[in-house]
This record gives C-alpha cells, structure tokens and sequence, in this order.
C-alpha cells in the first residue's frame, strides 16, 4: 500500500489509487476470515459498511492516520477492528460498492491465479511489463455486466489477455 500510495516526502510520486484500493481489499479478505472465524460475521457488517459516507477527495494525511490506526488496532487486539477499516475507506475515499466490486474482481484474479500455477510457481505476475492488478482494474472498468455475470466474463477476459501475454 505505501508504494502505490506514494508517501515518500523526498520523491515525487503520483498515488495510484486503484491499486491502493485493491491492498485496501486485501485487507478485507483477511478480515472477512477473521470475522468467520471468530464468529463474528453478521447482517450488521454489511449495514455497517453500506454507511461509510467517503470524503469527496482523498486526504493523504487523514488516509495514512487510518492506516496507522487499523495497522495498530489490529496488533493490540490481534482481531479485526471494523472501525479503523471504515475510517481508511472513508478517507480514501471508497464506496462500498466499490468495495464489493474489486472484492469479487480480486477474488477471480486469486481463482485465475491458482488455476494457472500460482502455487506451483508457475503463474507470471507480469503480463506485457504490469502486474495482473493492474489489469484487473482495467478489465474491471471495461466490462459493465451485472454481478451475476461478472464472474464468469472477468474470469474469460483474464484468459484472453493472459494469453495474449505469452
């Protein structure tokens, strides 16, 4: 998340929000498994989540204190503090939609992955000199299906440009 958000004060860098949103549903995934596990997951979450009001722009400052935060919150309890998490999509900004969106375009790209050698090894995360997230996020913008069909034609799309990759 620090390299693609581009906190290096002696460097100019231009944030890459996209794919920070993406480290953001990483840490979702995980937080979605230690919710199971711990027996915590409820229809409170998603109500929860679904009002999450984001600031208009992203505030660099306030998005880095809440990283901190859910870092910290995280170590202290050694649990998922759902609070912490609202704050960073908040002050990103991120819709929950969003959220849900690249939540099942991430989960296909790790099906994807694992189909094609990830654990083996084999798997190239480079593809045509970027990495397979960032063509997520662009297979993700071009196709406008519904979440029913978005599985199955994020899953295709992947294939196709995979392959146009070796």
């Amino acid at each position: 998340m620090l390299d693609h958000y581009g906190w290096k004060w002696w460097k100019k860098q231009e944030p890459d929000l996209d794919q920070v949103k993406l480290e953001l549903v990483d840490i979702w995934h995980f937080a979605l498994s230690e919710l199971m596990r711990a027996e915590q997951l409820d229809g409170d979450v998603a109500v929860t989540l679904s009002e999450v009001s984001p600031i208009s722009e992203s505030d660099p400052a306030a998005f880095r204190v809440a990283i901190e935060e859910l870092a910290l919150a995280t170590l202290r309890s050694r649990s998922f503090d759902i609070e912490p998490f609202l704050e960073a999509m908040r002050t990103l900004p991120m819709t929950y939609t969003e959220l849900y969106g690249l939540y099942i375009g991430k989960n296909i790209l790790n099906q994807f992955r694992q189909s094609n050698g990830y654990q083996e090894g084999t798997y190239r995360k480079l593809w045509q000199g970027r990495e397979d997230n960032e063509h997520l996020v662009e297979l993700l913008a071009e196709l406008e299906v519904d979440a029913v069909k978005l599985p199955d034609q994020l899953y295709q799309a992947l294939t196709e440009r995979y392959a146009q990759s070796q």
